[in-house]
């Protein structure tokens, strides 16, 4: 059981809403709902169990471990025909679990074949009873087959017959950048390889590209290229799904992004308070030093539970619906603030990190312009001694 005084909020409410927005953004774009990364830090077990809930028919996870666990959530709820894409491959020592757990995973090596199918003549399973998905590098140069290697590829797959390309997939590079060629070039080879891939027999079902910035500016693009293969379109929402649009540059993002509600909440209490001199100093390295006399708070929360370092002497978290600074560096387990503009702080008090307090509210985006990062990285980093706490948008838990 875990008492330290240092929690996240996980809101349901906000998180099915956000599903609701995207998936009429979407138009006749599918979903498939991201929860890798234990669902970008809030939880990927309640989360993908409240998206099944909710409608979601495709859950994404890194690996078959998250895979495994986000399946035996679902089936726990009764959510059996959801299906889950193991979106970073497998592994040889993987194989037989995606198979044993009704995993869908995204091919791009001939050895994924051999392992997938391996693993399935091994159960005995008949033809085409393994669903894949063959990811298409258009230019990240990070997974995806090559077209120069895509026919061997294909060879491979018509020969592995417990074997069925469901899907065809690819990612784009920078789908932020409204008014950049970059994703229609890569519209252009990605259709350069469906091409190849029609003319070899093969006829997926879907087709799938672009993460929460192409559902929010450019679903279309996406709809279009599978039209035209007579395949159903699909995009891959992360970081939208948890309230956050990403950053565009140039015109055409959807009004949708305005909408989005933060999922999570971080935040923690006051646990001590001292009162130190001008020309004292606070926390490691002395790089906090009093200018007048001052009060300082102490916070059980550290660079362990994910407070970036870098937000020594920068950062802000809001106390009694006020923004007070961090005070020195920021420790493994600790981080000090100066609260000597509020009146009547005291032990006990609430402290938000991510959130809002009053009218205040301080957003991943915030944190992550001061340690120059990026929201994702925000999230992710909040570590797993930090308890995840689900409610609903109107409740107030600790």
């Amino acid at each position: 059981m875990q008492t330290r005084p240092v929690w996240a909020e996980i809101s349901i409410d906000r998180l099915i809403h956000n599903y609701h927005l995207l998936r009429a953004a979407a138009g006749d774009a599918g979903l498939i709902a991201v929860v890798k990364a234990n669902a970008y830090g809030h939880g990927a077990l309640a989360c993908a169990s409240a998206l099944a809930s909710a409608g979601a028919p495709w859950l994404g996870v890194t690996c078959v471990e998250e895979g495994i666990a986000v399946r035996a959530a679902c089936d726990k709820g009764r959510l059996l025909d959801i299906r889950i894409l193991v979106m970073r491959g497998v592994w040889e020592e993987e194989a037989d679990a995606a198979v044993e757990h009704r995993l869908t995973p995204v091919v791009w090596e001939i050895v994924h074949v051999d392992w997938l199918e391996e693993a399935a003549l091994r159960r005995g399973l008949p033809a085409e009873s393994v669903s894949v998905h063959l990811e298409i590098d258009t230019g990240m140069a990070r997974q995806g087959a090559r077209f120069a290697d895509l026919p061997a590829l294909l060879d491979r797959l018509g020969d592995a017959k417990p074997l069925f390309l469901e899907a065809v997939m690819t990612h784009f590079h920078s789908p932020e950048l409204l008014d950049g060629e970059s994703t229609s070039a890569q519209l252009e080879r990605f259709d350069s390889a469906l091409e190849m891939i029609a003319t070899r027999g093969f006829h997926p079902r879907a087709i799938h590209a672009g993460n929460s910035a192409t559902l929010l500016a450019n679903a279309g693009c996406v709809v279009s290229l599978a039209a035209k293969y007579g395949a159903s379109a699909m995009v891959r929402p992360g970081l939208a799904l948890y309230g956050y649009a990403p950053r565009f540059t140039g015109q055409g993002a959807s009004a949708a992004a305005d909408d989005l509600k933060p999922v999570l909440g971080w935040k923690t209490r006051v646990v001590s308070l001292r009162t130190i001199e001008a020309g004292e100093s606070a926390g490691y390295g002395a790089t906090f030093r009093a200018k007048r006399r001052s009060q300082l708070a102490l916070l059980p929360v550290g660079y362990a539970d994910g407070v970036n370092r870098l937000l020594s002497n920068r950062g802000e978290v809001l106390v009694r619906g006020r923004r007070v600074p961090i005070a020195g560096r920021v420790s493994m387990d600790l981080t000090i603030v100066d609260v000597t503009d509020v009146d009547g702080v005291e032990i006990g008090d609430e402290v938000v990190l991510i959130g809002e307090q009053g009218a205040e509210r301080i957003t991943a985006y915030d944190l992550a312009d001061l340690a120059d990062t990026i929201p994702y990285e925000v999230l992710c980093n909040i570590s797993d001694r930090v308890r995840r706490v689900t409610i609903d948008s109107s409740e107030d838990h600790a």
